[in-house]
């Protein structure tokens, strides 16, 4: 079946999630409530939200609006409405009623709930109604979380459901996972779990909730947040009614109850307003103390605050083996919290699903860890595992397993689609070479480099290996969050620490030869990026011959915004792209301006909708909704380009002094309004020397080089001055911008 237009019911946080996704989607959508006043409301938060929910906000008026009473007509035109209504079975019971009575024959019908079993939901529809009822759990924000559960029930026409599961996966970029009817389904039966056991042993351990947070973070591949950040920010009293209902809803035998029971120091937290960040403050607090904010850790046995205190493990990627090894109480927190959610997660097969794997992309898909705990017994090497593990009775998974020791039992990865993922294609390398920053996964018509550092960050060996991976095409492309969230600052700031400028200037040389390299390959470089690509990420993406994007992308070149200009050849090729326009034909000061406007204030595009208009991607590079389809999409790029031709080098005619005196002027008007103070104008002096060509003017013809030259020099003058050195030492220890 086509599903060509969707009806919404409920227009709270979920639905207009759904809705704004479906105009995403190119699909028209309805979306209902009690009354049209209040889906407009819905409809105009939809507009102004932060981050934004639409990929482009002109298609806002897709979105039609309406109330249950007068314009419940359009259930019939729909082939599947989804019912996004407060969580009372009574008021759901009422609405399917409704529905089952408009609805088209054959229109799939389905629920958002997050907790009520789909037995409940549909004890009242008939055999027929039940053939085309499901549930379509989506994960909150709607258009950035990847899971969505289709939970079916015993009546299902199972064809339909794979329909609908295709249609979220091609059209909405979902990973759809189809699961059983249980507490909790996939993603929060486990993930809640985990978070219960990583606070329980806490408190019995005695550790700080900053120690805690600090293992079960990075290090075990789950979000930096930590246990207790995610509790504050879920929400103190949110997750406590979470807790009941699995407690409800679980059998007395379920080891989730365990974990689930109260804890005297959350009910006093919740009694007294420390909700987590929507109220007063939670495990962590911002204080103010001589107008300064401080950030304070609760302690777990007196309740008393104190300022946080910086754990520092010493771990910068992923290593289980070498985490549960420590030996130390980190060490033996992460074996602890680790093989409690193993074993638990596997007692659960084929209970919630049968395909083991699917619960690992459910937790990497709605939970962003990045590896599932089977992916975990993998990583620690089952021989390994069974060693150090008690007893795992009734639990079929491990009993089997214990019995044969395989260290190959995993088998391959997201079995969930049939797209042929990063993931699923991995494994099938002939060879791949590795150092401590990237990995080349050599294949026998292409080859893939995938960044491994902390967000990708960029250095040396990153560098090496793209320089190393172009004796054949080439696919840029990462499974972690982030394409690259630019050059490692840190590295950076080590050399600049010892004076050591010289090395920087080396780095940076060679940064801008690597570009250089990949746009003028033999062979096609393709990058293909997604979450993150800021700085040297994006000057790497945009000197690759093709992009293939994620719709979902943060790009922008942001190097003012510590104190320096892009120096990797950001300011040369987006000068480049601004100069091929008409209005840059007619004005040769046009595409200058342009680009000291954008680079100047550090703009960023939070779509692939938004990055075109900046000229951070092309209107020919490709746009998908769906992550998973990011290398299968590059692999037909490289089919396609098999009589691939290097472009030809840029040349520029710059008019050098008289530009850069309109720009000086636009840094005196914002200097004298205060927005810049005075290493702000020695930043913006040295962006204007780049893109207004430096010492030039119009009839002079300057090559790439030139433009990599003056980068490096004002990157270089930049680097060295106290303050731009203040300027990245802020921001890696706060993560914010610093004015000086």
């Amino acid at each position: 079946m086509e599903i060509k237009k969707v009806v919404v019911i409920g227009s709270g946080t979920m639905g207009s999630g759904i809705a704004a996704h479906l105009c995403n989607a190119n699909v028209p959508v309805t979306l209902l409530d009690l009354t049209t006043e209040i889906s407009q409301k819905a409809k105009e938060r939809i507009q102004k939200s932060r981050p934004p929910l639409l990929i482009d906000k002109t298609k806002i008026d897709n979105i039609r609006v309406g109330n249950i009473n007068d314009d419940f007509d359009v259930v019939k035109d729909a082939d599947w409405v989804v019912e996004a209504v407060v969580e009372r079975i009574d008021i759901k019971h009422n609405i399917y009623e409704k529905i089952f009575k408009f609805r088209k024959s054959g229109a799939i019908v389905s629920s958002n709930t997050s907790s009520i079993p789909i037995k409940i939901l549909s004890e009242k529809l008939t055999d027929t109604e039940k053939k085309d009822f499901c549930i379509t759990h989506f994960f909150n924000p709607v258009r950035y979380m990847g899971l969505l559960e289709i939970v079916k029930n015993e009546n299902n026409d199972l064809g339909k459901i794979n329909s609908l599961k295709k249609f979220c996966e091609l059209e909405l970029g979902k990973g759809a996972i189809v699961c059983n009817d249980t507490p909790g389904f996939l993603g929060n039966r486990i993930g809640v779990f985990a978070m219960q056991v990583a606070m329980t042993e806490a408190f019995r351990m005695k550790l700080t909730i900053e120690e805690a947070d600090a293992v079960f973070g990075r290090p075990m591949g789950i979000p930096k947040t930590g246990v207790f950040g995610l509790y504050d920010l879920i929400g103190i009293d949110l997750m406590a009614d979470v807790l009941k209902s699995f407690i409800k809803e679980l059998p007395k035998s379920d080891p989730f109850q365990i974990v689930a029971k109260e804890i005297p120091l959350i009910t006093k937290l919740i009694n007294t307003g420390y909700t987590g960040r929507k109220g007063k403050g939670g495990f962590y607090r911002m204080n103010k103390q001589n107008n300064q904010k401080i950030l304070e850790a609760i302690n777990l046995e007196s309740g008393e605050y104190s300022t946080t205190k910086k754990i520092d493990l010493g771990i910068e990627t992923v290593n289980l083996k070498v985490l549960i090894n420590r030996n130390d109480k980190y060490g033996e927190y992460a074996w602890s919290v680790i093989s409690k959610i193993i074993k638990y997660a596997s007692s659960l097969v084929p209970g919630i699903t049968d395909k083991f794997n699917d619960i690992d992309e459910a937790m990497r898909l709605g939970f962003n860890w990045t590896m599932g705990p089977f992916e975990m017994l993998k990583a620690i090497g089952v021989k390994n595992f069974f060693s150090r593990i008690d007893a795992f009775e009734n639990n079929k998974f491990l009993e089997n397993l214990s019995k044969t020791e395989d260290e190959n039992f995993y088998g391959e990865r997201q079995k969930y689609t049939d797209i042929e993922t990063l993931g699923k294609i991995k494994p099938k390398a002939i060879k791949v070479d590795k150092n401590k920053s990237a990995e080349i996964y050599r294949f026998k018509d292409f080859n893939i480099v995938e960044f491994t550092t902390k967000a990708c960050a960029l250095n040396y060996d990153s560098m090496d290996a793209l320089k190393n991976a172009t004796d054949k095409p080439l696919i840029i492309i990462n499974e972690s969050m982030q394409f690259s969230a630019g050059v490692n600052l840190k590295y950076t700031m080590d050399f600049a620490d010892k004076g050591d400028f010289k090395s920087i200037e080396k780095f940076i040389k060679y940064f801008q030869e690597t570009c250089k390299h990949l746009k003028y390959s033999d062979h096609p470089v393709i990058s293909a990026p997604s979450g993150l690509v800021l700085g040297g990420g994006e000057e790497v993406a945009i000197q690759s011959n093709f992009v293939v994007s994620h719709t979902n992308i943060v790009m922008g070149l942001v190097e003012t915004g510590v104190g320096l200009v892009p120096a990797g050849g950001g300011c040369k090729e987006v000068l480049w792209r601004w100069l091929q326009t008409d209005e840059a034909k007619k004005d040769p000061d046009y595409a200058p301006l342009k680009v000291f406007n954008i680079i100047g204030y550090a703009k960023t595009a939070t779509s692939t909708v938004e990055a075109v208009p900046l000229k951070f991607l092309r209107p020919e590079d490709k746009k998908v909704m769906n992550r998973n389809s990011l290398f299968e999409v590059s692999r037909k790029l490289i089919e396609e380009n098999k009589k691939f031709v290097p472009p030809k080098e840029c040349k520029f005619n710059l008019s050098g002094k008289s530009v850069k005196e309109k720009m000086i002027k636009v840094l005196e008007k914002l200097y004298n309004e205060k927005v810049i103070l005075d290493h702000g104008m020695e930043v913006g002096k040295e962006l204007a020397n780049v893109l207004s060509g430096g010492n030039t003017n119009i009839d002079k013809t300057l090559t790439e080089d030139d433009l990599y030259k003056l980068e490096l020099e004002s990157f270089m003058k930049l680097i060295e001055t106290k303050k731009t050195q203040e300027r990245i030492k802020h921001t890696l220890a706060t993560g914010k911008p610093l004015v000086n």
